[in-house]
């Protein structure tokens, strides 16, 4: 029997952003990423960056050598005229939509059961609450609507 300690997947963010970004191409639109700028590892020119956030343009021909992986989304772009490497780790990108329609999605946190990461340390609480009363969930959900 697999249980959550003996099968761990990977993070589903980085597919759904090159699954998203291949539809919006398709359909030819103007893929757009949207990046929390304060997070660690976010290499974009500090001009671009507007209250802790950054849109990305990643059409094709806005940038050079863009590349996907499970970890990183990485190109080289134009930025006032100046030619700037840009590296964002998939952890900091929010949401992926076209430009044009606003269609696209907030990307979710990664699901329970994935490759653990750094920010993956908080122990959890393991605390017997008093009756056996299920413990309240921690924070409200969320979502964001990116037009």
């Amino acid at each position: 029997m697999m249980t959550e300690d003996t099968f761990r997947m990977t993070s589903h963010r980085p597919y759904l952003l090159r699954a998203l970004v291949e539809w919006i191409n398709d359909n030819e639109l103007t893929p757009h990423i949207l990046v929390d700028a304060g997070m660690p590892g976010v290499q974009v020119p500090p001009s671009a960056v507007k209250d802790g956030r950054v849109v990305l343009n990643i059409a094709e021909r806005a940038v050079v050598r863009l590349h996907i992986d499970n970890d990183t989304v990485s190109f080289s772009a134009r930025f006032s005229g100046t030619s700037y490497p840009v590296q964002v780790p998939i952890a900091a990108v929010l949401a992926v939509y076209a430009r044009e329609t606003g269609q696209g999605m907030a990307l979710p946190d990664d699901i329970p059961g994935h490759e653990p990461s750094p920010d993956d340390s908080v122990p959890p609480d393991d605390t017997p609450t008093p009756d056996d009363t299920p413990p309240k969930p921690s924070g409200r959900p969320h979502l964001r609507v990116v037009k």
